[in-house]
């Protein structure tokens, strides 16, 4: 596991984690409040499949639980960022072994206000840039989903995906090329 960050931004993780290490309750479930949207996120992104993720979720937890005593504050990565590495990882071993699947159902997360006919389009250009993202080869669709869709900035997403942030740029601008060839003509 690597070390907390060594800059002027503490890691709020910081004062957790020796709590949770101990055990306690509290501090694990303050822990998995603070971090699970964003597990979960990003693996119902990579996985298209909200069982798979909540399992992925689950697992990336139990990882945190079980390393939270070995967590120096002060090195070069923040918990979070090692959160997400985790849970790219756990999406990787999940991809590698799956056989195709049904598509999520698009429907049930549009906002419920907008008419029948917008709403048929928006799932429809919902479920076109899913699959769009689908076809990216794994280290692009990772990078985009983690600085488009987590909100992660380059730095960050560059460290859970252990590449330069030159790196990342690279993926991302051949990402975003494969993903406008795949959507052009998209009438969203």
């Amino acid at each position: 596991m690597p070390e907390a960050p060594n800059d002027a931004r503490a890691d709020p993780d910081d004062e957790l984690l020796p709590a949770v290490a101990a055990g306690d309750a509290r501090a694990c479930a303050s822990l998995v409040d603070r971090h699970a949207d964003r597990v979960h996120g990003l693996a119902s992104r990579l996985l298209g499949d909200a069982t798979e993720a909540d399992d992925v979720s689950q697992e990336v937890f139990i990882a945190a639980w079980k390393h939270a005593g070995r967590w120096r504050p002060g090195g070069s990565a923040r918990f979070s960022t090692w959160l997400t590495r985790v849970t790219l990882n756990a999406c990787r071993d999940r991809l590698r072994t799956r056989r195709p699947s049904a598509p999520v159902d698009v429907l049930e997360s549009l906002p419920g206000d907008i008419g029948p006919e917008r709403r048929t389009l928006e799932a429809e250009r919902v479920t076109r840039v899913r699959a769009a993202l689908e076809e990216l080869p794994p280290r692009q669709r990772e990078a985009l989903v983690l600085c488009h869709y987590q909100g992660l900035r380059q730095d960050e997403a560059a460290a859970a995906m252990e590449l330069s942030v030159d790196a990342l740029e690279s993926l991302l601008a051949r990402a975003r090329r494969a993903l406008r060839t795949k959507l052009a003509g998209d009438p969203a």
